[in-house]
């Protein structure tokens, strides 16, 4: 496909809670496809998402869309009935990866390790899943929802009053919520690109927050986190870790660009705790800064990730 010769529409925005970091994501990606001279246009992906495409009369939709409507399939399906091009995974990787229990499922089947969880039920008495949890895990958790990005909702609980008040509040706000096991050690990411010869893996980025965790303070304030590229990791287990990030990346069955999360135990074994179909594309997001590292500009990283369209072969019928 020759894409200089088609219309580019950024999809951001959006209507999900991650809606302003979309946004941020989509201008730098407008701003470096318009530098290399493709035709490109902002859509903001509101409920009329499909008058805008048809009305800037749109060829191929880049992706930086996060979160719900945009990182679940919606917006994947919608782009197929309309026959448009999209980058990123299709409709049931999305899905599989912005549902975190759906993930750690199947990833887990493929090999990957996980650590242990429990899902809470939508009825559930969450003082009586607090005791069962703390009984069978232990003191600190996480607890997380089920469909949220950007470490939103996401807490650590270290007493079981505090966890019952956490699922409570959690799903009042967020819906299904789950816990999982505290894994003690660094917390890496790894970003997976795919290309015409196969994928490539870049550099593992370790993050060392200032707050307890990497939560959405950490990931979007400029100086809460420290990257350090490439991670200190074993050569061993820097190995075994880009092993798991394409195992995971194919079992979920995403296209074109993802990006991996683990936690790394003391005893450096890696942990799988989520994937990324559509990672942040902000100054301050991982992916870009990976992507560096490995020699890649943010321009070039951008246009690899239209490109991979090809590389999926996705044509409209």
């Amino acid at each position: 496909m020759d894409f200089k010769a088609k219309r580019i529409g950024v999809l951001m925005g959006g209507l999900s809670v991650e809606r302003e970091v979309s946004l941020r994501s989509g201008e730098n990606c407008f701003r470096a496809l318009a530098s290399l001279g493709y035709d490109v246009v902002r859509i903001d992906a509101l409920r009329d998402v499909g008058t805008r495409l048809v009305e800037a009369r749109v060829d191929v939709a880049f992706l930086a869309l996060h979160g719900r409507y945009g990182e679940d399939g919606t917006i994947q399906g919608l782009l197929d009935i309309m026959g448009i091009p999209y980058t990123g995974s299709g409709v049931l990787a999305s899905a599989l990866g912005m549902h975190k229990i759906a993930a750690k499922k199947v990833v887990a089947q493929s090999g990957v390790p996980t650590p242990d969880f429990y899902e809470l039920g939508p009825h559930e008495d969450v003082r009586v899943a607090a005791a069962a949890i703390i009984d069978r895990m232990g003191v600190p958790v996480m607890v997380k929802p089920v469909q949220e990005g950007s470490s939103l909702g996401v807490t650590k609980c270290a007493d079981e009053d505090t966890l019952a008040e956490c699922l409570e509040n959690g799903r009042q706000q967020f819906g299904q919520m789950f816990v999982e096991r505290f894994i003690a050690g660094r917390e890496i990411t790894v970003g997976v690109l795919e290309r015409p010869e196969g994928l490539q893996v870049l550099p593992t980025l370790e993050l060392v927050p200032k707050n307890e965790f990497y939560d959405y303070e950490a990931k979007y304030t400029h100086g809460m986190t420290e990257f350090i590229l490439p991670a200190r990791l074993s050569a061993e287990t820097a190995a075994e870790v880009d092993r798991l990030s394409v195992a995971a990346f194919q079992a979920i069955g995403c296209r074109g660009f993802g990006r991996v999360d683990f936690m790394v135990a003391a005893d450096e074994t890696p942990y799988f705790t989520e994937i990324n179909t559509l990672p942040g594309m902000t100054d301050l997001s991982d992916l870009p800064a990976q992507a560096r590292e490995a020699g890649i500009s943010y321009s070039e990283l951008v246009e690899l990730i239209l490109l991979s369209v090809d590389v999926g072969a996705r044509v409209p019928a």
